[in-house]
């Protein structure tokens, strides 16, 4: 079983249900300003009354949410899940009285129940007079049988469940301050895995209980926090001075690291992260920037995590909020705090000791962040996606390796069939601040919050029958647009389209599957036919023909069958520099007019043979009927 994956399926449905939550919150903080001034406090009521609404029914919200997490949102499931937690808390009801409830626990399982069922049942077959319901209409049906027998079940376990969750949830409240310290650390190190949304669940809907003076009860430290219960808040307060303060702080290190002629673009990469990490407490854009490249800083980053919980605690903060430890939440929910002021000043103290550590260790150990050097991951986006996400798709090894893509705020989630089929280079490349195999073809790659976005593009290449070629890098150097080409010709597209290398070394070679169609008797250029009926000219070189001496050396011949990365050339490269006009190398399509589409990955420093620079989508063939566009 592939529990890696199906822990990180997991992890991301459970952040379903916490979308409803910051309205909750909104409405809660509405609520609570003076409205009996304006003679209007039956509306106030209304909006306490329906953000604490929302905080009743979590329960059934998670039940859903997983349901649909788990199960591409397919509705008949999450349907099933709502069915199933109201009979599950009836019967529970029924069998045992009202004292016992399983909270947020119950809803979890009910989801899962119901996504389970619906990936046994949705492709069930019966006989025809009773195949309507089959397949996913069967899943209410098996959902309402199992929820009996689990209901049944639970009536028999529930009172030493009960205890058994009371004496875990006492004894971790018990730790007090280091236990606050312990659960910061973690939250951190599990960051780059995604599975810190199932450990946050635990405890921000798990542990602890407090009872409103209206009877209800309240399950965890987030619900506890909006409930009223003044001891709430010690898992969630820690965390704004590090979301708020000590990570832009970072941003605001990489910034000023960077060098000279890279610092407007990653000043504005960097502020944008810096602004969302202050504002929602989205973070990963800013960690995953030193994470590859310094994960001793992580971990130290992690303790200091850590060590903020631990003094929250000690100086009795308690804060809470809805989605996230950004701005945003903490105006919105400082009326419910107690000594949420205290914050300020703790979070300004790290991000001092932030910024300060950040610069001094980048210097120090020369760690390459983002700006430090030529092609840097994290850049600039320029609304680009939908160009440069086919060449995203091929550089996760094509349609074909793809099993499940799914994505989250900062990261795609993947399985694949073969994780070793992909390119990371070009996915750096591409724009990628890190890949994370978890084992299993289970795989994340971290594009920030562009990845929802990424994936849709992505997806509807899946859905579509289209034919692909990709290019990867003919040589090392810089890849450049063809309109930059010194030459009139080429740079006009009056040859064809494509794109052009400032090579670093003398060697070419083949960007492509294909034949060696045509070789110019100097070899400073030549032809491949691709089985698809491309024809690509490569040409060394601007104004080479005539260079002095013997300057290129082809290695193959014509009609010789060649591949991607194939060397075809050697050049002798400190020659052609000084007596060509130019070093620029076009290549280009010279048939683009069976293209239908072209997409080119960011213009910056490639390594030879490196894959997915270009990707062409070709027009459909009158033997395809056009069903191809």
């Amino acid at each position: 079983m592939n529990w890696m994956g199906n822990l990180q399926q997991l992890g991301r449905s459970l952040m379903l249900p916490t979308i409803a939550l910051p309205i909750a919150a909104v409405l809660l903080c509405l609520g609570d300003l003076p409205w009996d001034v304006i003679h209007a406090s039956g509306f106030g009521e209304m909006l306490s009354l329906a953000g604490n609404t929302i905080f009743d029914y979590i329960p059934i919200i998670f039940a859903v949410g997983v349901a649909l997490g788990l199960t591409e949102s397919a509705g008949i499931a999450g349907l099933s899940a709502m069915l199933g937690y109201f009979m599950f808390t009836r019967l529970i009801e029924h069998g045992l009285g009202t004292q016992f409830q399983l909270g947020v626990s119950g809803g979890i399982m009910i989801g899962l129940l119901a996504a389970i069922i619906y990936h046994r049942c949705k492709e069930i077959k019966l006989p025809e007079y009773i195949q309507f319901f089959g397949g996913p209409r069967m899943v209410p049906l098996v959902m309402g049988l199992a929820t009996l027998i689990v209901s049944y079940i639970m009536i028999g376990i529930g009172p030493y469940l009960e205890t058994l969750m009371g004496k875990i949830s006492s004894g971790l409240l018990g730790l007090g301050g280091f236990g606050a310290f312990v659960y910061g650390i973690a939250h951190r190190l599990l960051v780059p895995s995604g599975l810190h949304h199932i450990l946050n669940n635990f405890f921000w809907f798990q542990v602890g209980v407090y009872e409103t003076p209206s009877g209800q009860y309240a399950y965890g430290d987030l619900p506890r926090f909006f409930a009223g219960d003044p001891s709430a808040g010690m898992y969630m307060a820690g965390l704004y001075p590090i979301m708020m303060f000590a990570l832009p702080a970072i941003a605001f290190a990489i910034i000023g690291e960077a060098r000279e002629d890279l610092k407007p673009k990653i000043k504005a990469t960097f502020l944008t992260a810096a602004l969302a990490s202050f504002l929602t407490g989205v973070t990963e854009p800013i960690e995953f920037a030193f994470l590859f490249v310094a994960p001793y800083l992580f971990v130290i980053h992690a303790i200091l995590s850590g060590v903020a919980m631990w003094i929250a605690y000690e100086l009795n903060i308690h804060h809470g909020f809805s989605y996230s430890a950004g701005a945003i939440d903490y105006i919105i929910n400082l009326h419910l705090s107690h000594n949420g002021l205290l914050l300020i000043p703790i979070g300004l103290v790290y991000g001092l000791l932030y910024y300060f550590l950040f610069r001094w260790a980048i210097q120090k150990f020369r760690i390459p962040t983002p700006g430090r050097e030529e092609g840097s991951s994290l850049e600039e986006w320029a609304g680009d996606i939908p160009y440069r996400s086919p060449l995203i798709l091929q550089a996760l090894g094509g349609k074909d390796n793809i099993k499940k893509i799914e994505a989250c705020i900062t990261r795609l989630r993947l399985t694949l069939v073969n994780d070793r089929l992909m390119d990371i280079t070009a996915l750096r490349h591409l724009g990628a601040a890190g890949v994370i195999r978890l084992g299993g073809g289970n795989v994340q790659v971290v594009f920030g919050t562009f990845s929802e976005l990424i994936r849709e593009e992505i997806m509807k290449v899946l859905r579509k029958d289209i034919h692909v070629v990709l290019f990867t890098s003919p040589m090392q150097g810089r890849m450049i647009p063809i309109e930059e080409v010194p030459d009139r010709i080429f740079a006009s597209r009056l040859v064809g389209n494509g794109v052009a290398f400032i090579p670093e070394k003398g060697e070419l070679v083949s960007p492509v599957a294909g034949t060696i169609m045509h070789i110019y008797p100097t070899m400073h250029a030549l032809g491949i036919l691709t089985d698809e009926g491309l024809e690509v000219l490569l040409h060394i070189g601007i104004d080479t023909s005539s260079l002095p001496g013997k300057c290129f050396n082809a290695v193959v011949k014509e009609g010789d069958r060649v591949e991607a990365g194939q060397l075809l050339v050697k050049f002798n490269y400190n020659k052609v520099k000084k007596f060509a006009s130019s070093l620029a190398t076009p290549m280009i399509i010279t048939n683009p007019d069976i293209v239908k589409s072209w997409s080119f990955a960011p213009f910056k420093p490639v390594k030879k043979g490196q894959g997915s620079v270009m990707s062409v989508v070709l027009k459909p063939t009158k033997s395809e009927g056009g069903t191809n566009g």
